[in-house]
């Protein structure tokens, strides 16, 4: 059965980091929103399918996986029900709560860099709360980047079967997602992350072996792969980077 991701048409966001667990295992998979409406997609149909009555364990808010009569939400959730189905959890229980406490820290970052755009409140503008993101992001480049870079860099060289991978021997969504922070945080703070990725090589070794996988390369190189842009979670502020 094709498994159904529902999350905005037109940003990264969290939801890409299922896309890339999805695309890097190649599975049969619509992304709903950026379908045309003639085939059954758009935004009208994500918030449609996010407000179904029927379903008594809605999500509260976009990416959701539809997989037939089931219906998960939340990104790292989405990536435990995934990750063994796809390959990507390790081969051991131990290995999949091992890679979902990973997943768990990935989005803890995600959460700060989004912050330091939106510190004050998500529903007001970047313009409206310059001040107060100034002072965030420089907490966050000084102290929290290098933090959470240098955690996964100790991962990575405590592993007992190499420093390849954050879990065990092979890919992992972990990896995928330490991939995609990197990434992000590369984009929207150039400056900052060099600085820290300078300090954490394994770090960088993984997220250039990562994009060099044929699958994954495949899909950064396609339409499939949406931009970073200023609407998503890693915004490129300069005033912000330093």
């Amino acid at each position: 059965m094709t498994l159904q991701l529902h999350y905005w048409p037109t940003i990264q966001g969290r939801g890409e980091f299922v896309r890339l667990a999805l695309e890097a295992a190649g599975a049969a998979y619509v992304d709903v929103a950026r379908e045309p409406p003639a085939r059954g997609g758009g935004e009208s149909r994500l918030m449609r399918d996010l407000d179904d009555p029927a379903n008594a364990r809605p999500s509260f808010a976009p990416p959701f996986l539809v997989d037939g009569d089931r219906v998960i939400g939340q990104t790292a959730a989405i990536l435990l029900y995934l990750g063994p189905r796809l390959g990507l959890a390790g081969t051991s229980e131990a290995d999949a709560l091992w890679t979902h406490q990973l997943q768990l820290t990935v989005a803890d970052c995600v959460a700060e860099a989004h912050d330091t755009h939106h510190p004050i409140a998500t529903g007001l503008y970047y313009e409206d709360q310059r001040e107060a993101a100034m002072a965030r992001a420089r907490d966050f480049r000084e102290q929290r980047i290098p933090k959470f870079l240098g955690w996964f860099e100790k991962v990575l060289g405590r592993n007992p079967q190499g420093g390849l991978h954050l879990v065990g021997n092979g890919l992992t969504y972990a990896d995928l997602s330490l991939f995609q922070l990197v990434a992000g945080l590369r984009h929207a703070f150039p400056k900052a992350s060099g600085r820290a990725l300078a300090q954490t090589p394994r770090v960088a070794k993984l997220h250039a072996n990562v994009g060099r996988r044929q699958r994954v390369r495949a899909y950064l190189q396609s339409p499939r792969r949406i931009a970073f842009n200023e609407q998503g979670i890693f915004r490129a502020y300069p005033e912000l980077d330093a």
